[in-house]
């Protein structure tokens, strides 16, 4: 990918003077690490994408032939899975929906939504009884367990905006049950108790707790078909190992799980950790500076286009492309062996993309390229603050001989690039990484 996304920087340099901003994704890169999950789950396992991650049509597109399906959490999401395929099975969850998103759940067709209280459980039986339409649904459950391994972002064990308490299940089973529901069937329990967890043995162990607890309550009368264990499955940006899928899925093996499983099936939605690391953001250096004994190279974007770095409080990892492009008759400004902030074009100092990277050079004209910026990047970030353009996105499509889930540079041999302009910056991975 690094040599495809190099060839694209030569271009846009050749072509245009405006500096270079864009995201680049690796489709057949995100189709490949996808398929490398597969035969590693249970004979039960199914797996979904969760577009939170990254909604990109294209990507969605990409996955369609290769997962079960995509876990949506608003109307826009499942408007956009529905914009690309009317067939695919979807997984509506998310807090808070309203009464709007609940009908387009049923009018659009979504294979379950998942319950995330009491309240949410009772509009669904009164909106599916006034419609007379049936509708799937899984209960969400926030478990008390203090079994749960910490991560950076945790989703249950503690008091949550997210799903019920599991002593409210009782409840929730009585309304099921209740004369006045006759369309809504409960199918089983999704758990989702924590985000980016590199640990794969603390994740089996999640794992094991939650087939626990569904045959506790399948023993208590709950019917139990769907086990929905989420994703969380961790990337790391320091260089430190991330998940490591065989591993868990051979501990998975290990204890049994799939035997224990029976006929229950077991769904898995990641996002991060399917396209994380085929995604990069290429931004150009337009100005170098010294203040008060250190150096600034501010950049043609900014966390209002990769709001990561800023909301993590990381330093992203990013190698350098140099360009030989100076149009000027003046000096080229460079920082050579030394120490550098990389910075963005907004009016604030937290505008920050990477502090004290140390670089061997770096000229205003060379590309910075912020690699692992295939999830929460772009969407996450405030595009309009200050007006400035916006990126533009470009997709390999040929072949990758980078089949790591962790994105190790091995290169793309035959890539085609497709190219969308007016709306995206470019993103990719490379090897020479300034962390």
């Amino acid at each position: 990918m690094k040599r495809q996304v190099e060839a694209l920087i030569q271009q846009w340099q050749r072509q245009k003077s405006d500096p270079v901003c864009a995201y680049v994704y690796d489709l057949e890169g995100i189709r490949r690490h996808a398929s490398s999950l597969l035969p590693g789950l249970p004979r039960q396992g199914k797996l979904f994408y969760a577009i939170k991650a990254n909604p990109d049509p294209r990507l969605i597109e990409a996955l369609l032939p290769v997962v079960a399906g995509f876990e949506v959490a608003s109307i826009g999401e499942l408007r956009r899975v529905r914009e690309v395929s009317a067939e695919a099975r979807i997984l509506f969850g998310g807090p808070g929906k309203k009464d709007a998103e609940l009908e387009a759940a049923l009018e659009l067709g979504v294979a379950y939504l998942h319950v995330e209280s009491l309240l949410e459980l009772r509009k669904i039986i009164w909106i599916a009884a006034r419609r007379r339409q049936p509708v799937e649904v899984l209960l969400r459950v926030n478990l008390s367990s203090g079994q749960l391994p910490q991560t950076a972002i945790v989703m249950g064990g503690r008091p949550s905006p997210f799903g019920m308490d599991e002593s409210h299940l009782e409840e929730a089973l009585a309304l099921l049950r209740s004369p006045d529901n006759r369309f809504v069937l409960c199918r089983g329990l999704h758990f989702h108790s924590l985000s980016n967890n590199p640990d794969a043995e603390l994740h089996a162990a999640m794992i094991e707790l939650y087939v626990a607890k569904a045959e506790e309550w399948k023993a208590r009368g709950l019917d139990i078909r769907v086990l929905n264990a989420g994703g969380g499955f961790g990337v790391t940006y320091d260089g430190t190992p991330g998940f490591d899928w065989e591993r868990f899925t051979g501990l998975l093996r290990e204890r049994g799980i799939e035997d224990r499983l029976g006929e229950t099936e077991l769904f898995f939605e990641p996002g991060r950790f399917i396209v994380a690391n085929y995604g990069c953001y290429a931004a150009e250096v337009v100005d170098i500076k010294s203040s008060h004994g250190r150096h600034f190279a501010v950049v043609r974007g900014g966390t209002h286009h990769n709001r990561l770095p800023a909301s993590w409080g990381h330093d992203h990892p990013f190698h350098v492309v140099s360009s030989e492009r100076w149009p000027y008759p003046f000096e080229r400004p460079s920082v050579e062996g030394g120490l550098v902030t990389i910075a963005g074009e907004l009016c604030t100092p937290k505008d920050r993309l990477h502090a004290d990277a140390s670089v061997e050079r770096l000229r205003v004209g060379d590309v910075v390229v912020l690699e692992q910026s295939g999830a929460y990047c772009w969407t996450i970030s405030h595009h309009d603050f200050l007006g400035h353009p916006h990126p533009e996105f470009h997709y390999l499509t040929g072949g990758n001989d980078d089949a790591d889930g962790q994105g190790s540079d091995r290169g793309q041999r035959g890539a085609a690039s497709d190219h969308e302009g007016s709306d995206g910056c470019a993103a990719v991975r490379g090897a020479h990484s300034a962390r």
